[in-house]
């Protein structure tokens, strides 16, 4: 299955390492020096310039960061993941 990441991108659900949110005040530093080292590499995708999320992929045995105008909510909802969470809280 494929997972919409906005405009014309999209990876598939197996590829999905974490779904990041950037949308709050505080980011913590190693995440910040993460990001820094990943895009000196030139292994960011930027589809949005104002990201509301990142999304790490490994494709190939290679990481890779998507920054996505949508929200890691909003992503996490199109891979079912909220609804399988609730559904585990009812067994």
């Amino acid at each position: 299955m494929l997972l919409h990441l906005g405009e014309d991108e999209m990876v598939l659900l197996k590829d999905i390492v974490a779904i990041i949110n950037l949308e709050q005040d505080y980011i913590p530093k190693y995440t910040q020096e993460f990001l820094e080292i990943v895009e000196e590499k030139g292994l960011i995708k930027r589809i949005s310039q104002n990201p509301k999320s990142f999304v790490l992929t490994e494709i190939d045995h290679k990481f890779f960061i998507y920054y996505s105008p949508i929200s890691s909510s909003t992503l996490l909802k199109r891979m079912g993941f909220i609804d399988r969470l609730s559904q585990e809280e009812l067994i």
